[in-house]
């Protein structure tokens, strides 16, 4: 039996259990959740549960600028396929989201932020800086989009948490 990496109902609700261990570890106020898109599995999980249990949380997805089949997709009112999308964050290159997560998106998510190669790479050197991990570039697209919307909405005093996906191939 195949089961699809990201547009799988199961999938997606497992996907969930991420924003329920959010909220359980933390109850207090918080301003919004970014979370890195590739297919839409982990965002469509996150956002369903979130948005159940606390509507007033935002949630913000982040793409690359040469990844944002979501982006384009949400804008355009229909699933688009990318001719082609950028490499360096492989694990959320993805030319085409799938149905569900693409319906759950429409219903859910808040804003996508889209970043460049130059802000993932910052993102990634901050993390390393602050803690002397090394991350991906999918691992540190969430980190990227926070700090986006935190220069754009002039953001002070809130709190953010990010979340990335590990894989998502297609």
């Amino acid at each position: 039996m195949f089961v699809h990496p990201f547009d799988d109902p199961d999938v997606i609700a497992g996907q969930g259990t991420i924003g329920m261990e959010i909220l359980r570890q933390h109850q207090a106020p918080l301003h919004a959740i970014f979370v890195a898109i590739g297919g839409g599995g982990l965002i469509a999980g996150i956002a369903a549960y979130v948005k159940q249990v606390r509507p007033e949380i935002r949630i913000i997805g982040v793409q690359t600028t040469d990844s944002d089949a979501m982006k384009r997709s949400l804008a355009a009112g229909r699933r688009i396929e990318l001719a082609e999308v950028g490499l360096f964050s492989d694990g959320t290159a993805v030319r085409k989201v799938g149905e569900e997560t693409f319906r759950l998106c429409r219903q859910y998510v808040d804003d996508i932020i889209l970043v460049d190669t130059d802000a993932l790479c910052a993102a990634i050197k901050d993390v390393f800086e602050d803690t002397r991990t090394t991350l991906e570039p999918a691992g540190a697209l969430a980190v990227a989009g926070a700090k986006a919307y935190v220069e754009r909405e002039r953001l002070r005093n809130e709190t953010l948490v990010t979340r990335s996906e590990e894989h998502t191939s297609e």
